[in-house]
């Protein structure tokens, strides 16, 4: 008995073997790493013992990223210590400062000539951050094809770089070397960055490096503006031991770092090193544009430069002039339109000059005018607005408000045009 197996049932069964359980890698968030496409990156420090030879012999090792700096640069002048213990203290950290970068620079040669792409991140300490991104820099100095990563193991100011001074970092490098750093936390400290993610706008779209050390981490993972990870560190010394570890790399102790990746070998190395930001997402509960919370009192708006302008009293200004400019408008219109203007309730004293048949080429300069009371400023625009020659034009030159001055070189058309607004 011969049996027919269609051929769209025999490539499914051809993928399973080939991609592993296809239940278990439907998402990205479940045990991704049994997913055998899937590409794994690895990533160590200055004490870990691993052999590179045996690593890269891995077909699904795309990647080692290994730590470069650690907080502020270490002081070379011990001897300006006075206390000998400190001064003490002071050599023993520069000699491994010294030591860790020159192993650092052996094993990114090594790697990178055995085909694996190259990272290095910064262990960020309380501090200056401009310093700590210059270090960091300094100390990797990384190429283009090199990823870079700030390591915020813990939101701990004390501890750690505040997240305030990691946007600083962050842009810092991005001004140093043109590109941002991935970020590398945990999962408490990536909820509160997605949580506040209008308050972080930089930390909060940086490429996300997320150390979770569970086989799903769906109900965890922070999407504020992330809806994927660029990398899952999913395996550490907490979960590795000698009787059970998620993955463990040939040529490496339980002691190092397994990173898995939401793409295959080929296309993380398209994507490396990962130095755009990822697409802002706003908040569900964003206010609209007719639905905003009144402004606060407290805020100071401030120019780039000192010193500090309150823009909330130029706002009050420009609303002062607007009104005044009405209540003049207002009051001269009244004035125009009486039918009898001769009243003992006119201001007489109130005077404006009047110019006829001016020629529109001529300047204000060179214009004779004669002062005219309410009177005569009312007939005279009564007899201007009977049909009149083709030359003839009437022209307000000056008015009585402290706000607005008109040059007396401007052309009649330019104080017409500056006119306009309260005509």
């Amino acid at each position: 008995m011969t049996i027919r197996v269609p051929r769209f049932a025999i490539a499914t069964v051809l993928a399973a073997l080939f991609l592993g359980d296809p239940a278990q890698a439907a998402s990205e968030f479940t045990t991704p790493w049994s997913n055998k496409a899937r590409a794994i990156v690895l990533d160590g420090y200055e004490h870990n013992s691993f052999n590179l030879v045996e690593i890269a012999k891995d077909p699904r090792i795309a990647a080692f990223i290994h730590k470069g700096s650690d907080g502020l640069p270490a002081n070379y002048q011990c001897k300006r210590i006075a206390d000998a213990m400190q001064q003490e203290l002071c050599k023993r950290i520069w000699r491994n400062y010294a030591v860790s970068r020159e192993l650092y620079q052996t094993r990114r040669i090594l790697a990178k000539a055995l085909g694996l792409k190259w990272g290095a991140y910064h262990l960020a300490r309380p501090g200056n951050p401009i310093e700590q991104a210059n270090h960091f820099v300094d100390y990797a100095e990384p190429s283009d094809d090199e990823l870079v990563a700030i390591d915020i193991e813990e939101n701990d100011p004390s501890k750690f770089m505040s997240l305030q001074d990691a946007e600083i970092f962050a842009e810092h490098i991005k001004f140093r070397i043109g590109r941002y750093p991935v970020l590398y936390t945990n999962g408490t400290t990536a909820r509160y960055i997605a949580d506040h993610r209008l308050e972080l706008p930089i930390l909060s779209r940086l490429q996300l490096w997320y150390a979770r050390y569970e086989s799903d981490i769906a109900p965890h993972f922070p999407k504020g503006n992330w809806r994927d990870y660029a990398l899952w560190q999913f395996t550490s010394p907490s979960n590795c031991n000698k009787q059970k570890c998620p993955y463990r790399p040939a040529g490496t102790n339980r002691d190092i770092d397994v990173n898995i990746t939401d793409m295959t070998v080929a296309q993380l190395r398209r994507a490396w090193p990962f130095g755009e930001l990822v697409d802002a997402i706003p908040p569900d509960d964003l206010p609209t544009p007719g639905n905003r919370p009144s402004p606060r009192d407290d805020i100071l708006m401030a120019a780039a430069q000192p010193p500090l302008i309150d823009y909330r009293r130029l706002k009050e200004m420009t609303v002062t002039l607007h009104a005044a400019a009405a209540n003049f408008l207002a009051e001269a219109s009244t004035l125009l339109e009486r039918n009898d203007p001769r009243t003992d309730k006119v201001d007489q004293s109130i005077t404006a000059s009047i110019s006829l048949k001016l020629d529109t080429d001529e300047r204000l300069n060179g214009l004779s005018a004669r002062k005219a009371t309410v009177e005569q400023l009312w007939t005279s625009l009564r007899e201007a607005s009977e049909p009149a020659a083709p030359d003839q034009r009437v022209v307000v030159t000056h008015y009585c408000f402290k706000y607005f001055v008109p040059k007396s070189r401007q052309t009649v058309e330019g104080q017409l045009a500056a006119l306009d607004p309260f005509l």
